[in-house]
């Protein structure tokens, strides 16, 4: 009898553990009362560059139908900034990816791209576009997933280089730009 409840304990904790993961993150469009939090959450996660608060607040109220926000128990725990290319519009330029210290490892990232990607008034994108520094791992990772996740069709350029246009004082930025499926 003893043994038979250390064994099944451990199977019960795991399936309730991992059925929660799915249900505990609330996404959700930005409102002008989340500017600060975000531009907080930003702050947080080097090697992201901070922009003022007020272009988070920008970002959290003209831009607010295509950037998301997830919270975990009425928490921030991620956003993701993003905007129609004005040349491109079928294109969806996603310019910052935050995720916080205590709901990294969930895959919170993808399944925010996978929400924003799925809102109605988001059903014509039919490609997105981002820029990565070199040693930025955590959005490579991400972005090729989502490559992965459309056919492996992604095409990476230089898009701003270090010298030329930072005068040497940013890394250079590569654009990865990824086919959606249909």
């Amino acid at each position: 009898m003893w043994r038979s409840m250390i064994t099944s304990a451990p199977w019960a904790l795991a399936q309730e553990t991992s059925s929660k993961t799915q249900e505990e993150f609330v996404f959700r469009k930005p409102e002008r009362s989340d500017g600060y939090r975000v531009h907080s959450l930003i702050e947080s996660c080097p090697p992201l560059d901070t922009n003022s608060s007020y272009c988070n607040f920008l970002q959290t109220t003209h831009f607010k139908d295509t950037c998301i926000l997830a919270e975990l128990d009425h928490e921030l725990a991620g956003f993701i900034s993003a905007y129609r290319v004005p040349e491109k519009e079928n294109t969806l330029f996603i310019w910052q990816v935050a995720v916080s210290e205590v709901a990294r490892g969930r895959g919170l990232a993808f399944q925010m791209i996978q929400q924003l990607l799925a809102r109605d008034e988001l059903s014509d994108i039919r490609n997105i576009e981002t820029t990565i520094t070199r040693l930025n791992k955590a959005s490579w990772a991400l972005f090729k997933k989502v490559d992965q996740a459309n056919g492996n069709l992604g095409e990476v350029s230089l898009f701003l280089d270090e010298e030329k246009h930072f005068d040497g004082k940013h890394d250079s930025e590569y654009l990865y730009r990824i086919p959606l499926k249909q």
